[in-house]
């Protein structure tokens, strides 16, 4: 298996908006896909028809000692889908406790699904410098790193960048980062500015295209799916599956299939 960490710096960059759809493009080519959601927010769900009543997942799965197919879901476009799940403030920072005692947890974790070296597993993180995110770069094959074309993110970049290198680059199965800038309004010059200083800052690491704004997005939301299910024509629907070629290409140039002892 392939294992994916999506991240950002700083929260709402679309950093889930975009882990669900690039899922969608994913299994879309035939791979089994597993979309799994660290964040407490237990977002992750909304975008694959996941019961807004279910309170199942991960976090409730592992402090109980549950296996964690009794908690995945068939979601739509063909993706499985791991939740958070819906915990009690106690038992939230129960199971962090045992997430920072543990770093090699989630990497066990999936060794234990014994899933097939052509599947992938996307990891949405909350944002910033937290245990779910040292965890998941610990386990991660590829990350990437979602951005925005404003002063803000470019001034994050390096807080992110030091985390990788911490966690997930000292490992020989690690491929590498990729960044993707999203919500991209091309009307504005500033916009424009930007964009052209971080594509010199990050050079080849960054997805050659960009993710366009689309008000799509929040109606597939809504609507509990995805914009690659709900509307395939629009533009940011075009620049997902663009993105999804994009990190297929990545993640299948990595040659080691990652193993844990």
């Amino acid at each position: 298996m392939k294992v994916i960490a999506v991240v950002s710096a700083k929260g709402g960059v679309g950093k889930t908006t975009l882990a669900a759809n690039l899922a969608s493009v994913l299994a879309s080519s035939g791979r089994r896909v597993i979309a799994l959601d660290l964040d407490p927010q237990n977002a992750l769900r909304l975008h694959f028809g996941v019961p807004l009543d279910s309170i199942d997942g991960l976090s409730r799965a592992t402090l109980s000692g549950d296996p964690w197919q009794s908690v995945m879901f068939d979601g739509i476009d063909g993706v499985t889908v791991l939740p958070y799940g819906a915990v009690l403030e106690d038992d939230r920072r129960r199971f962090e406790a045992y997430v920072d005692q543990h770093p090699q947890w989630l990497a066990h974790a999936l060794h234990n699904l014994r899933l097939d070296a052509n599947d992938i597993v996307i990891v949405d993180t909350p944002p910033g410098s937290s245990t779910y995110v040292r965890t998941a770069l610990t386990a991660a094959n590829f990350v990437v790193n979602i951005v925005l074309a404003d002063a803000a993110s470019y001034a994050a970049i390096p807080q992110m960048e030091r985390l990788i290198e911490a966690y997930a680059a000292p490992r020989p199965d690690f491929g590498g980062v990729g960044y993707v800038i999203n919500q991209i309004d091309q009307s504005r010059q500033l916009t424009k500015d930007v964009l052209k200083v971080l594509r010199q800052m990050l050079g080849a690491r960054v997805f050659p295209g960009v993710i366009h704004q689309d008000e799509g997005v929040g109606e597939a939301l809504a609507c509990d799916t995805t914009l690659i299910h709900y509307d395939p024509l629009s533009q940011a629907a075009a620049d997902f599956r663009s993105c999804g070629a994009w990190l297929m290409a990545a993640i299948d140039a990595i040659a080691a299939p990652r193993s844990v002892a």
